[in-house]
């Protein structure tokens, strides 16, 4: 049973089969990826025309992300800094 193969960039042996099956599942997942990124897009449509601000809830997304210390630290660090400016 012979295999289609090809050399690599790297120079080794590539199974062309077993390439095709990687190349075609992060295609599916990049489907998927558009898929929740439009979900998102209606999801942040739908909050401004209740009247949310959106960028106001991306920013609480993304603090929600991380852990509650690396976000303390990050906000003590941005106040020194304001202050140094004297912006606030």
């Amino acid at each position: 049973m012979s295999e289609e193969r090809g050399e690599g960039m790297g120079g080794g042996r590539v199974a062309a089969d077993e390439l095709r099956l990687l190349i075609e599942r992060a295609e599916r997942l990049e489907e998927e990826k558009k898929g929740i990124s439009d979900d998102i897009k209606d999801v942040m449509a739908e909050a401004k025309s209740r009247g949310y601000d959106t960028k106001a809830i991306r920013k609480i997304l993304a603090i929600r992300k991380k852990k509650k210390d690396e976000y303390q630290e990050e906000e003590m660090i941005l106040e020194t800094y304001l202050q140094a400016l004297g912006m606030i």
